[in-house]
């Protein structure tokens, strides 16, 4: 059901499914590295509603905002040349509906903190999720 966007955006690969109940519904879980951070990986874990399920309920196309995140340094870090204002740059896009709805990963520098930092989050057209994962990667590498 996902479809992966590319455009200078990271690509996940699927790492684990878990089944959660007989309808065929899953929490997928996806691994990717920061395209401009070298030493960075990402997993983010997402439900996706099985054919049963969409079956009973109807809104065949779209699967809930419902998103984890944790990432964590895997070797060396090497920063590149990345965004470094307060909105940040999107590292990770994967659609969650036809048209509507997007599952999103931002990466913002906190310079102060020495720390990046990692939001998952759901992009929809119309209205705005509340729905969120925040996970973080300390650069400091003390003396």
């Amino acid at each position: 059901m996902a479809l992966l966007t590319t455009c200078s955006l990271a690509q996940a690969d699927q790492v684990g499914n878990v089944d959660v109940d007989w309808l065929g519904n899953d929490i997928v879980i996806e691994a990717f590295a920061d395209p401009k951070v070298e030493g960075v990986t990402c997993h983010v874990a997402y439900f996706e509603r099985g054919l049963i399920d969409r079956f009973q309920n109807g809104n065949w196309f779209e699967d809930p905002s419902n998103s984890s995140i944790a990432c964590r340094q895997t070797s060396a870090i090497t920063i590149g040349d990345i965004d470094r204002s307060d909105e940040g740059e999107s590292v990770f896009s994967e659609r969650r509906s036809i048209i509507w709805k997007s599952l999103s990963v931002k990466r913002i520098f906190d310079a102060e903190n020495e720390t990046l930092i990692y939001i998952s989050h759901a992009r929809e057209v119309k209205d705005g999720s509340a729905k969120m994962s925040i996970s973080t990667v300390p650069l400091f590498q003390g003396p």
